[in-house]
């Protein structure tokens, strides 16, 4: 399409980043950063055991959520940040106030703890249990009691027959969850039944490391080992789009507002100890979702990129490495100018 390679060539000298903000409260790699409902706040954990929360704005660091003995997997806020859960390592999902930092609630499995995430209403939460040493990957429903200390007990609880799942989220169908599996496959479950309602066994060839939903959860981006991400619509499991690179990836989000895709990874480190920065591609790739052309990279990380979130407004977006940094790079005014369709006006 001549279109589409006249417009990236446009967007490539025009997609520029602020200088970012490096944010340094973490002593060992990132696992997971999650921006807030708002925006004003980022959320990020690590294998250091710790939980830190941010201001999105300027870097400054507000306080840690402090209790976990190992690697803290995943976070994830409520609508309202008046709730977050955490899943770790050392076999514990726990519940935290996020304005005090108190430790609500403390939930035990026989193994670690390596997805979680509320749904739309902030009724319940899912999270997905390790399979190890014996024990099934297990997913588990909990509903909260929001009128106490939120405090409950599983609602529903499941194991998926086959590859065990390492991605999860609601969808907008009430007790339907979207799946991400260590074979590539993704998936749709009842929750109260257990049962897998659809899948797409071949949505990628490796593990799927990466699941985040549009903001009206009608369709969600996969990111995978098999060096690609991919656009799915929720309903149909159908892969929509695809964005191939040259490196395993471990994270991707969907830009608000504008038509792109945010694609993070890179070799292990222990494959790279030789190569230059550049060989290891420790770099954000932008992907324009509709023409499926890469149309820019922002650098910065001296590791593989682990994490990627982009704030609720598309203002900013921060990314989390195997550096133990997180780099949060505010759009300056060219990135809100630029025309992705030409001079086709879009409405929202």
């Amino acid at each position: 399409m001549l279109l589409s390679h006249i417009l990236v060539g446009v967007l490539r000298t025009m997609l520029l980043v602020d200088r970012p903000i490096l944010l340094q409260g973490h002593e060992r790699s990132l696992t997971q950063i999650k921006f807030n409902s708002e925006g004003d706040l980022l959320f990020s954990c690590s294998k250091d055991h710790i939980i830190n929360v941010w201001f999105s704005h300027n870097g400054e660091r507000l306080g840690t959520y402090d209790g976990h003995n190992g690697t803290v997997w995943t976070i994830d806020a409520d609508s309202q940040s008046r709730f977050l859960v955490s899943g770790s390592a050392d076999n514990e999902l726990r519940l935290w106030n996020v304005s005090d930092g108190k430790c609500l609630y403390v939930w035990e499995f026989p193994t670690a703890v390596k997805r979680v995430a509320f749904s739309d209403d902030d009724e319940r939460v899912v999270c997905i249990t390790e399979q190890r040493m014996g024990h099934q990957c297990v997913i588990r429903v909990f509903k909260l009691n929001r009128d106490g200390d939120g405090t409950t007990q599983p609602e529903h609880m499941f194991s998926p027959i086959g590859s065990k799942a390492t991605v999860c989220a609601f969808t907008y169908t009430p007790n339907l969850i979207i799946t991400g599996h260590e074979s590539g496959k993704i998936a749709l479950f009842d929750v109260v039944t257990g049962t897998e309602v659809l899948n797409n066994e071949r949505a990628h060839m490796d593990v799927v490391t990466d699941l985040q939903l549009s903001a009206d959860r009608s369709y969600f981006v996969t990111s995978s080992k098999d060096k690609t991400a991919r656009i799915h619509d929720t309903k149909t499991l159908r892969v929509l789009k695809t964005f191939a690179t040259e490196t395993p990836l471990n994270s991707a989000a969907l830009a608000p507002n504008k038509p792109y895709v945010l694609v993070g990874g890179g070799q292990e480190a222990m494959q790279v100890t030789t190569t230059s920065l550049r060989q290891g591609k420790f770099e954000t790739r932008f992907w324009h979702k509709v023409f499926e052309e890469e149309v820019g990279r922002v650098k910065g990380h001296f590791g593989p990129i682990n994490t990627i979130a982009v704030h609720p407004t598309g203002t900013s977006y921060a990314s989390g490495g195997e550096d133990g940094f997180i780099r949060v790079h505010h759009f300056d005014e060219s990135y809100f100018r630029v025309k992705p369709y030409g001079d086709l006006q879009l409405e929202d």
